[in-house]
């Protein structure tokens, strides 16, 4: 099934953004760090995209999108989540649903207050951390320090590629990982260490609006213990879900079990006023 690829032209740079064949309302899918919105695939060529508008940009700095005209502006969470909430407003979306993974979990908190028109968000891979609870939200692993390391040698972009989606691997995993702007990476875990961004765990405890939460049960990154303690104000259906035999990105190495879950929140949210 085709895709319908364009560019935007942002205050933020231009963005690389793609957009499935389905009219339903729309679904703006957020991707990691260091990653392109071309990991959606098999949400935007299957059976979701049909019904469903996906929309899934390159972050700037990411994939095909531009590098950030001003980086200390755009390259943090809230940057990043003022880019997105632009490209809404470019692109005429009003109502609008938010999946975010990972990087892009934290960049669909920070949207709530910005975008009225969100009825929903899902987040994965996305511990809700407040300022000073960085280390309690992720766990210890080989490769987690390169989130936020700004030169990447070879060895680098294979362990990064390979840690954050598991399999199958594809080689463009690679080729996002290592084309993307060092700065992004840096500046980003920077300005998170500095606690720059929102609460996020004042505004998961806040929000009204749904919140889904899904992991893969074999999380390399974050502390599934933290989220299952995490306060919601709307947790959808009550619970973290948790899909087994699944890693960081479940929507690409489960993605029967994970576009499940997802119809049926897309649905619930379609029901929501």
């Amino acid at each position: 099934m085709s895709i319908k690829e364009s560019s935007v032209s942002t205050s933020h740079g231009e963005l690389k953004v793609r957009e499935s064949v389905g009219t339903g309302t729309p679904v703006l899918m957020i991707h990691g760090n260091s990653s392109s919105g071309a990991v959606f695939r098999n949400q935007l060529q299957g059976p979701i995209g049909q019904r469903w508008r996906l929309i899934a940009p390159d972050l700037p700095g990411h994939g095909q999108s531009a590098n950030a005209l001003d980086p200390e502006r755009t390259y943090s969470m809230e940057g990043y989540a003022d880019a997105m909430a632009e490209l809404l407003r470019l692109k005429g979306i009003g109502r609008v649903i938010v999946f975010g993974w990972s990087l892009g979990g934290h960049i669909g908190l920070e949207m709530i207050a910005r975008v009225p028109g969100m009825v929903g968000l899902m987040i994965t891979g996305t511990p809700p951390v407040a300022p000073g609870e960085v280390a309690e939200g992720f766990r210890p692993s080989p490769h987690m320090h390169l989130a936020g390391q700004e030169q990447f040698g070879p060895e680098d972009v294979e362990n990064y590629a390979r840690s954050t989606c598991g399999l199958p691997f594809e080689p463009f995993l690679r080729d996002v990982v290592a084309r993307t702007d060092g700065r992004a990476r840096r500046l980003m875990f920077e300005k998170f260490a500095a606690g720059t961004g929102e609460n996020q765990r004042e505004i998961v405890a806040k929000a009204k609006l749904p919140i889904a939460v899904v992991n893969g049960i074999d999380e390399p990154f974050v502390n599934l213990r933290f989220i299952r303690g995490v306060q919601f104000g709307h947790l959808w259906r009550g619970e973290a879900i948790e899909i087994a035999e699944s890693g960081h990105a479940p929507f690409w190495d489960r993605p029967q079990e994970f576009d499940r879950i997802f119809t049926e929140f897309l649905a619930d949210m379609d029901g929501a006023p």
